[in-house]
């Protein structure tokens, strides 16, 4: 039984979220440099079997794309064909940032450690992995 793997994707860092194997409980993984993100992946689903990844996909009020959109959707590919055998999924991630911040200061975190936006973009993936469990 695998997990669902949640990506915030980001130019620089990207947050990680993953459920237990029985996909009850999304958890805050880590953050990555972005550009060591397939290298952390690949090394990750040879320790743990991933059933599905979950892309945050950035779009504007109007539901339109954002400048990053087509990043995203470019690294999504990336993952298809680096990961054949693992679908994609995208879920809307208008907000995540800001709920992120307010979940961390909902739950006490100090304001030191939430101003390290490694910690908010862990955040945002629990939440986009959040969204999509609440999906299906």
């Amino acid at each position: 039984m695998g997990r669902i793997l949640a990506i915030d994707y980001g130019k620089v860092r990207t947050g990680l979220a993953v459920t237990d194997p029985l996909k009850i409980i999304a958890t805050a993984l880590e953050t990555v440099n972005s550009r060591e993100l397939l290298s952390f992946l690949k090394q990750y689903t040879l320790r743990e079997p991933v059933e599905i990844f979950v892309l945050g996909l950035p779009v504007s009020l109007r539901n339109e794309d954002t400048p990053t959109t087509a990043m995203v959707r470019e690294f999504g590919q990336t993952l298809e064909q680096t990961f054949p055998d693992i679908p994609v999924r995208y879920v809307d991630e208008r907000f995540t940032s800001k709920m992120a911040l307010d979940s961390m200061i909902a739950s006490g975190t100090k304001k030191k450690d939430r101003q390290n936006k490694g910690n908010t973009d862990k955040v945002s993936a629990v939440i986009i992995l959040q969204s999509f469990m609440q999906s299906i």
